[in-house]
Order: structure tokens, then sequence, then C-alpha cells
């Protein structure tokens, strides 16, 4: 494949920033710097709101949705409760959901979810925190909807054509979570060991738990 336009890799530890092909980045981060000590200055606001704020914003991981997805595999009364009211069930482990709507989508032998925001970056952070830097690039926006199945392969994860493959589109009212298949052979796993399968990739479609996805995905937003 001819790579053109964006590129990026899906890797647990995401060094890139989360704006993708932003121009003009450095003069939004002066503007906002600056009307960040006006309204200081002015008595508006003090930097340990400010502090505070960037703390809790950054302090989700994804390993809060990893408990979540453990014990689901391990209560079916608690899978069920949460395929039917996320924000509830994530209530129940002391997590809050406060962006919006929580849906919970479960990945099963004969169907796959993948998730996108296709039209901006509409993400679960008050639980998994922020998103990977490729989720929110127009690349990934514009060809998981199209070609679900080529972006996925060329993540690494190859999807069976008898399975069905779902895609859900976030937005303002809707956030989505997948509820990935429990890995064969972990019958003996206590709660801990399992979350530590569990990766963020693998609750927004892009690999299965237990795996990374750590292939390149390139091409542009036509999907050349």
């Amino acid at each position: 494949m001819t790579m053109r336009g964006s590129r990026f890799v899906s890797h647990p530890a995401d060094e890139q920033p989360v704006i993708e092909g932003h121009e003009g980045a450095e003069y939004y981060d002066l503007m906002t710097a600056a009307t960040r000590e006006l309204l200081i200055e002015r008595g508006f606001l003090e930097q340990a709101e400010i502090d505070a704020v960037v703390a809790k914003l950054e302090a989700p991981r994804a390993e809060w949705g990893a408990l979540i997805v453990a014990r689901a595999w391990l209560d079916i009364a608690f899978k069920t409760r949460l395929l039917a009211d996320g924000v509830a069930a994530a209530a129940e482990l002391g997590f809050s959901i406060k962006e919006a709507q929580l849906v919970v989508v479960e990945n099963t032998a004969n169907l796959h979810n993948l998730i996108v925001c296709t039209l901006c970056s509409c993400y679960p952070r008050s639980l998994l925190g922020q998103p990977p830097w490729w989720y929110i690039s127009k690349t990934y926006r514009a060809r998981a909807v199209r070609e679900p199945r080529q972006v996925l392969k060329e993540l690494g994860l190859e999807i069976p054509p008898d399975v069905e493959l779902r895609v859900h589109d976030s937005n303002a009212d809707m956030r989505y979570l997948v509820l990935p298949m429990r890995p064969d052979g972990t019958d003996e796993l206590d709660e801990a060991a399992l979350a530590a399968l569990v990766t963020r990739d693998a609750m927004i479609g892009a690999a299965l738990a237990g795996r990374e996805s750590r292939q390149a995905l390139g091409g542009d937003a036509s999907g050349s």
C-alpha cells in the first residue's frame, strides 16, 4: 500500500499528540496560555483549580475499563447489568461515567465490534483516559466505517469472513465500550490476572484480549 497523508501505529504507550494534522496548533497553544494567565491575573481562576481539573482528566487509565471487563467475565449477573446499563454497572465498581451514556457491546464468536468517532474524538475518557492518538486521526475516522476489515487487518487483526463486523459511531450523547471475548485457557485466572489481559485497544475493538495491535495503519482519508 502506498502511504499518503496520515500514518499511525496502535501501541499501548502513545507518545504522539492526540491532535493529528492540526495546522496552527502553536497559535492555539499560545492563545490558551495567554487566556489562562489573564484569567488568573484578574482573579477569575487560580492555578490550583486548573491543576485539579488537569489531574482529574489524566487520572483515568485503561486499567479501569479492564477491571470492568474482567468482572464481567467472572460474574454473569454483572455482565447482564453492564450490557443493560454501562453507567450504572461501572458505578457498582466505583467508576463514575459523566460524559454521556455508556453502551457496552459484546464480542462473540460470531460478532466483532469496532468503535470509531467519525465526527471528532468522542471516547469514554472518564473510564479509559485519553484515547490513542490514531483513534482521532482523519485516516482512522474515515476508513473505519468504510473498510473496517481492512483497517483491522492492517492493525494485525484479521476478522474471518463469516464473523459479522459491526462498527459503532460514538457521539456527544453516547460512548461505546467493547466487551472482548475472554481468551481461551484462562479459567484458573483471578480477576486481577484477567484484567491484565485486557488492553485499551481490545476495548475499542482494534485488538483481541491478550493481544496488542502494533501494526502500522496508513493511507489517506480516502483509504488509498
